[in-house]
């Protein structure tokens, strides 16, 4: 029996650890408990230790959707964006690597106060 978690080394020598797709389903619960105590770590997942999804919080989420359809750079994400399906089989990029193509800057806040429960 397959281990639940695998590593996968990406090109630039880092790795990421890919849950298996079965243990992805198990686990969402628990997943949505962690990034409501504010733990915003991505969950990898995929079969036979390929990544092929990530799980991120919503706030994430819209950030990344907020930057990449704005005015200037919404073109420039399309053309990226369509380069990478039309060939699926290149190499995994990480995220880092996306982010400075798209001109996105990973360390920057994201005002998420309006999706936190008042204290």
């Amino acid at each position: 029996m397959d281990s639940d978690e695998t590593q996968h080394l990406l090109p630039n020598g880092d790795t990421a650890w890919v849950l298996s797709t079965a243990a992805a389903s198990e686990n969402l619960g628990n997943l949505l408990r962690l990034y409501r105590s504010g733990n915003a770590e991505p969950l990898i997942f995929g079969d036979a230790g390929r990544p092929e999804a990530v799980i991120i919080p919503f706030e994430v989420w819209q950030a990344l959707v907020e930057t990449s359809t704005d005015a200037e750079g919404f073109d420039a994400s399309y053309s990226v964006a369509r380069h990478r399906l039309k060939n699926p089989g290149g190499p995994s990029v990480p995220l880092e690597d996306v982010a400075a193509e798209l001109g996105w800057d990973l360390d920057d806040d994201t005002d998420d106060s309006e999706f936190r429960k008042p204290t």
